[in-house]
């Protein structure tokens, strides 16, 4: 994992206090990904994401996407905020979200991307998580499954 300049647990990252900022920096990184974790730089030290059921090492970390799929009809922040919201449970003491691009290896067993040569873009403020959490209980029914 490349960590650009000398980012140590993700306090040199810039933090996106607004769940606008975070939707408009979807928009200006294609591709952008979001990492609940102890930021690149411990990252980059343990090496890449472990299915722990398996007793397998994965190829990459595991990510969330956050750019709207093309055939999503609502609009992009509505897909951003539930994406913030998939694995925000992992936003605990010692972890936070952050954003990032990369290359996309393979698929991790719950179907996430993995992916490697990772650069960081900036973390998730907690102001913006909540924001983002407000929207996605508003505008979704939380917890009912898609049907087939």
């Amino acid at each position: 994992m490349r960590v650009p300049r000398d980012f140590t647990d993700g306090e040199d990252l810039p933090v996106l206090e607004s769940f606008d900022d975070v939707v408009r920096a979807v928009g200006e990184h294609p591709g952008l990904l979001v990492r609940y974790s102890k930021g690149p730089a411990s990252d980059a030290k343990a090496g890449p994401s472990r299915d722990y059921e398996a007793g397998v090492d994965l190829p990459g970390w595991s990510v969330t996407t956050l750019e709207p799929e093309s055939w999503w009809p609502r609009p992009p922040a509505d897909w951003v905020a539930r994406r913030l919201c998939k694995y925000d449970e992992l936003d605990e003491p010692g972890r936070f979200a952050w954003l990032l691009t990369g290359r996309v290896v393979g698929q991790g067993p719950d179907h996430e991307p993995l992916v490697t040569d990772i650069e960081a873009v900036a973390r998730v403020g907690r102001s913006a998580l909540a924001e983002a959490r407000r929207r996605y209980e508003e505008r979704f029914d939380v917890g009912r499954g898609s049907t087939g």
